[in-house]
């Protein structure tokens, strides 16, 4: 006799749905950790964010948590939690830490949240084949980055710029799960990247020079991937 499932699919639903909320509160430790001073911590869990993030998604697609717990509409969800941890938290860590020149630090972060919000609006935010249109707004990613490596101010206004202006262009980003094409090439690249930012950030400021490297490698080959998709993939002539 078979036995009854330990919790039902509405269950497992709302549990997940949970899970892609609890990305918030980790949000809002990061934040709080760094306005205490604890910048090692605030990193950490700006890295629970991308864990979360990185696997609602295909949790949420294989259980069809459409189907077993619409109450709660979990794109909607996601694009709320991502808003906060992606673009609010880390701008607020771009202002704690005084990673922005004084007299300008207002317009910088405006820029970001301006843009970022303007992203998450977008009707066009990903293609069929699972590309995203503009960059999408991934500062919990880019803030940390310019952080352990002691960006010059120079560099960082010119990548919030960069960035800000690719959020609202046709420039095609891939989703670094979902996307086909040279998946295990990305995959690969985006687990060492994950990998030496998690490294990086526990032994904030201290951690090995040969790693830092990879931080600028891997958004290198996701830039190039971008090209190539935008402006020489075939289906795009």
């Amino acid at each position: 006799m078979a036995r009854e499932p330990l919790l039902t699919q509405a269950q497992k639903g709302f549990l997940l749905h949970a899970f892609t909320a609890s990305g918030a509160i980790a949000g809002l430790l990061s934040l709080s950790a760094v306005m205490s001073g604890h910048i090692r911590a605030g990193l950490i869990w700006l890295i629970v964010c991308q864990l979360i993030d990185g696997f609602d998604g295909p949790l949420a697609r294989r259980i069809d948590i459409t189907t077993h717990a619409p109450q709660i509409n979990g794109h909607i969800l996601d694009l709320v939690v991502d808003y906060v941890t992606c673009v609010v938290v880390p701008v607020a860590l771009f202002i704690e830490l005084d990673m922005l020149p004084k007299g300008r630090e207002f317009w910088f972060a405006a820029l970001i949240i301006f843009t970022g919000a303007l992203w998450y609006a977008r009707t066009d935010q990903e293609t069929d084949d699972h590309w995203f249109n503009g960059f999408p707004a991934a500062w919990n990613i880019v803030v940390p980055t310019l952080l352990i490596l002691d960006a010059n101010n120079a560099t960082k206004q010119l990548v919030i710029i960069f960035l800000c202006g690719l959020s609202l262009s046709k420039v095609q980003f891939p989703h670094i799960v979902r996307v086909t094409k040279l998946r295990p090439i990305t995959l690969t690249v985006a687990v060492i990247y994950f990998v030496a930012l998690t490294w990086l950030s526990a032994q904030f400021p201290n951690g090995p020079e040969w790693a830092k490297p990879i931080l600028v490698i891997a958004p290198l080959y996701i830039v190039g991937l971008s090209i190539w998709k935008t402006w020489f993939a075939p289906n795009n002539r």
